[in-house]
C-alpha cells in the first residue's frame, strides 16, 4: 500500500515544553490508524501539526510524498485531509443538510457579491451543493435527518453528521479526534461500524481515541505516544503484548489486563 501521511522526526515546542518530540509515523492508504496515549501525551497537538493548525518546530510532515509542514489548514484540506475535533462543532440551529453543505465551501466559486445578488454562479453552486449534500447523507445513512436541526439529534448522530460534513471536502484521509468521547456503549459501537464502513468505501482514517475496545476492534495499526514521544507502533496484537506500552502508558499490569479483557469482550 502507498504511504499517504508520514511524519519524520516531528517536534513541536511551546517555549520549554516539548509537546511532541521526534515522532515518526507512516499511515498507508486504506489504513484505520489509531493514536493512543494518556492525557497530555501530545496526541491532539500531533493532529494539529498534521492538519496545519500548528507548524512543527522541526521535522517534516509529508502527504502523498509532498511536504505540507508549513501549509495553512485550508491548503491541507484542499490536498485531501479532512479533520474533526474532540468537541462537536456543528451549527446546532441549522439543519443537518445545511451543516453538510458548509463543508463544500472550498469547492465553490461564489463570492460575497454573488451571494448578495443571487447571480447565476451563486445559483449553480447552490444547486450543486444541495445535490451533493443529499448524496452524502444518502451514502452514510443520514438522509432521514436532512431537514432536522442538528442540535436536536442524539449525540451519536451529531458526531456522524460532523463526519459527513468532512466528507464534503472529498478527502483521501479523515482525522478524527476522540470521536467516541461522551458516547454510551451502543453509540460507540454504531460509530465504530460507521467508520469501518467509510474505510471499506476507500477512506483512510486516522483516529485518536481513549476507548480501548473501540481502538483494538477497528484499527489496523496503532501509534502509542507518551509525554510527546513515540513509544511504540504496531498492530493491536503487538500493542497488547508490548511490555513498554504496559509500563509507560498503562502504569500497572492490572489495569492493562482489564483493558485487554474489555477490548476483547
Amino acid at each position: 500500500m502507498n504511504v499517504l501521511l508520514e511524519s519524520k522526526d516531528v517536534c513541536k515546542y511551546f517555549g520549554g515544553l516539548k509537546a511532541v518530540q521526534k515522532v515518526n509515523m507512516r499511515v498507508r492508504q486504506g489504513d484505520v490508524f489509531g493514536i493512543i496515549g494518556p492525557n497530555g501525551a501530545g496526541k491532539t497537538t500531533f493532529f494539529n501539526l498534521c492538519s496545519g493548525i500548528y507548524s512543527p518546530t522541526s521535522g517534516q510532515i509529508l502527504f502523498e510524498g509532498e511536504d505540507i509542514s508549513h501549509l495553512r489548514p485550508e491548503d491541507i484540506a484542499k490536498r485531501g485531509i479532512a479533520r474533526t475535533f474532540q468537541n462537536i462543532q456543528l451549527f446546532k440551529f441549522m439543519t443537518v443538510l445545511d451543516n453538510v453543505k458548509i463543508g463544500f465551501h472550498l469547492s465553490t466559486r461564489t463570492n460575497m457579491l454573488d451571494a448578495m445578488l443571487h447571480t447565476r454562479r451563486y445559483r449553480q453552486d447552490e444547486e450543486m451543493i444541495q445535490t451533493q449534500g443529499r448524496r452524502i447523507l444518502e451514502k452514510v445513512g443520514l438522509a432521514e435527518y436532512a431537514s432536522l436541526p442538528a442540535g436536536n439529534l442524539p449525540y451519536g448522530i451529531q458526531r456522524k453528521v460532523e463526519i459527513a460534513r468532512a466528507l464534503a471536502l472529498e478527502p483521501k484521509m479523515i482525522l478524527l479526534d476522540e470521536p467516541a468521547a461522551g458516547m454510551n456503549p451502543m453509540e460507540t459501537d454504531s460509530l465504530r461500524q460507521f467508520i469501518l464502513q467509510l474505510n471499506q468505501e476507500g477512506y483512510t482514517i486516522v483516529v485518536i481515541e481513549h476507548d480501548m475496545k473501540f481502538v483494538m476492534n477497528s484499527c489496523s495499526r496503532i501509534l502509542v505516544l507518551n509525554f510527546g514521544e513515540k513509544i511504540f507502533e504496531g498492530t493491536p496484537e503487538q500493542v497488547r503484548s508490548d511490555p513498554g506500552v504496559n509500563e509507560a502508558y498503562f502504569g500497572k499490569s492490572g489495569y492493562w489486563k482489564e483493558a485487554q479483557e474489555d477490548a476483547e469482550g
